[in-house]
């Protein structure tokens, strides 16, 4: 025993040949040059390394754990095993060889994986370690690179469960220059997974049954894969109760159940149901909720629209906005409302085909445009302070949150409803005549002018449309004269209107104070309206003098004969 190891224990072994011969075969040995695979013989075990002589002048030392690589164990090593090992350097400061079983079973390893990366052939591997972007393999005692994104399918969130496990590899990439091996575990799995949809589609039906796990998840619905083949449900195939989105039931990498419901076998699309493997809480719905039942449901959703009523598990329906309330037409349900709560609900309307129930809240409740209808009568006085001005009108506040509305038109006797609507403010109260009262349509007709008496009222008495009224010219226009009838009515003669000739439909040969004849075209009583037309006068008159003296042979002209008619219409 050496000097050098006079720590070791080593024991007496023989190759049977002397000294000498040992000496020439090492010199002879070409082998023995740095950068090559020799085999050696174990010589000792220290602490931590194995004493490896490969026939230098001096042994070197093997760290115990590179043993282990590649499938070997360093518990069953022992001196007197021959090993092959990588000869990085002959004699080191120490005047060790330097050696390496890792970078030998490397070198191994090297040449099988490059034949096994030309024929495209799969390596079993472990995988060890992470490092940045992805995770290191034992690949037959080589060191390979396995990215992050090539370790399964899908994203995988922990792949402690892969870790220190034999499993196959598809080998990538090889650079046998910068000692580079990219591997992937997702070209295996995803060849598997053809094999698998082959055969998946070869025996595919609608109304199979399969177990899945969620891929992926859009607002339309979520994919699932079937084991090498992914279907989609609907987002509403996936529960019986109304949902707005598939997250709300549905998580990644969740193992669901479903039915095949259609299968395009040109496009190999396949489409799935969940709810349809449970049992169908519609079913008798029609019976168990005919129109007019009152219950209690809870609020699952608020929209714009109106608000989701849960009646049971699976049966939703929908109030309107406007079925929330009787008297809060222009209010956003979330204001009335509020998710969970319980309401009293009565059903409007069912579709079975749709599984659509329409609900109504307001009619578990008391009308009060029907009590308001039942306590009043029209033509009754009420007072109420002004709650909104529109263009067309004022809402006056009444009992019961209702508002009843005075249009313009009824604010004042002598002024236009646009100037008349100019002298009230929102909060003003006043006072008002009811003039009609439509619990069904859910409206209340008010009147101001109404609870004084039309000043004109009787100026309008004995006019009829075609009556013959001499008028008082009192404005003149451009397009029209404007004119008093009596007692203060006004009317108005278009420019068309002034005469039978053309010529003469001047407004400006009439002078303000002129007394003219005309005929009453058009009366409106409501609106106290009157147009007159001295064409339409002259016209009449002009027709009976030509039916009275037009058939005269007495050498009358047609002036004598218009002033005969003028003469006799002055009569009358």
């Amino acid at each position: 025993m050496s000097q050098k190891y006079a720590m070791v224990e080593i024991p007496e072994y023989s190759t049977g040949e002397s000294f000498e011969e040992l000496f020439e075969k090492a010199a002879n040995n070409d082998s023995l040059t740095e950068g090559n695979v020799v085999k050696g013989t174990v010589v000792g075990i220290e602490k931590d390394f194995a004493v490896v002589d490969v026939g230098l002048k001096s042994e070197g030392r093997v760290p115990l754990r590179e043993f282990a690589l590649g499938g070997g164990s360093s518990d069953e090593l022992k001196a007197g095993d021959v090993v092959e090992v990588f000869l990085e350097r002959v004699e080191n400061r120490k005047g060790e060889a330097v050696l390496s079983r890792e970078k030998a079973l490397r070198e191994e390893a090297w040449v099988k994986l490059e034949v096994a990366c030309e024929k495209g052939e799969r390596v079993d591997g472990t995988i060890f370690s992470k490092v940045k972007g992805g995770f290191t393999v034992d690949v037959m005692g080589a060191v390979a690179f396995l990215p992050g994104s090539q370790v399964d399918i899908r994203p995988v969130k922990d792949v402690t469960p892969l870790m220190n496990i034999p499993q196959p590899f598809q080998i990538l990439k090889m650079d046998r220059k910068r000692g580079n091996i990219v591997v992937s575990r997702r070209a295996v799995l995803e060849e598997s997974r053809a094999e698998t949809r082959n055969e998946i589609l070869g025996r595919i039906a609608e109304g199979q049954e399969f177990e899945g796990i969620v891929k992926n998840i859009t607002y339309y619905g979520a994919f699932i894969d079937m084991g090498g083949i992914d279907g989609l449900p609907h987002v509403t195939d996936i529960s019986w109760k109304r949902i707005n989105h598939p997250s709300e039931v549905l998580s990644l990498g969740q193992t669901v159940k479903v039915l095949v419901t259609k299968y395009d076998e040109s496009s190999k699309r396949v489409s799935l149901g969940m709810k349809q493997l449970e049992d169908n809480p519609w079913q008798g719905a029609a019976e168990k909720y005919p129109v007019g039942t009152k219950g209690q449901g809870r609020v699952t959703n608020i929209t714009d629209y109106g608000a989701f009523v849960e009646l049971e598990n699976g049966i939703e329906g929908l109030v309107h906005v406007s079925e929330i309330s009787w008297t809060k037409k222009n209010t956003h349900p979330s204001k009335l409302l509020s998710v969970s709560q319980e309401v009293d609900v009565m059903v409007l309307d069912i579709d079975m085909d749709k599984n659509r129930i329409s609900l109504g809240i307001k009619q578990c409740q008391d009308n009060p445009w029907q009590s308001f209808a039942d306590s009043h009568k029209e033509g009754e006085e009420v007072e109420g302070e002004i709650s909104n001005i529109t263009d067309f009108g004022l809402f006056v506040a009444l009992d019961d949150d209702l508002d009843g509305l005075v249009h313009h038109s009824d604010l004042s006797w002598t002024e236009s409803g646009d100037v008349a609507i100019k002298e009230y403010n929102k909060g003003d109260t006043v006072k008002a005549k009811i003039l009609t009262i439509d619990p069904e349509k859910e409206r209340i007709s008010l009147g101001v002018k109404q609870l004084t008496e039309d000043p004109m009222g009787g100026a309008l008495d004995g006019l009829k449309k075609g009556a013959t009224v001499t008028c008082t010219v009192s404005e003149i226009q451009k397009d029209g004269i404007q004119v008093t009838i009596s007692d203060g009515l006004e009317g108005f003669i278009k420019r068309a209107d002034l005469a039978r000739e053309k010529q003469e439909q001047r407004p400006d040969r009439f002078a303000v104070g002129d007394r003219v004849d005309a005929k009453i075209t058009s009366l409106d009583a409501g609106a106290r309206k009157v147009n007159v037309s001295i064409k339409a006068l002259e016209a009449d008159q002009h027709k009976k003098a030509v039916e009275e003296f037009g058939s005269s042979d007495s050498g009358a002209t047609l002036g004598d004969i218009l002033g005969a008619a003028l003469d006799e219409a002055k009569k009358e």
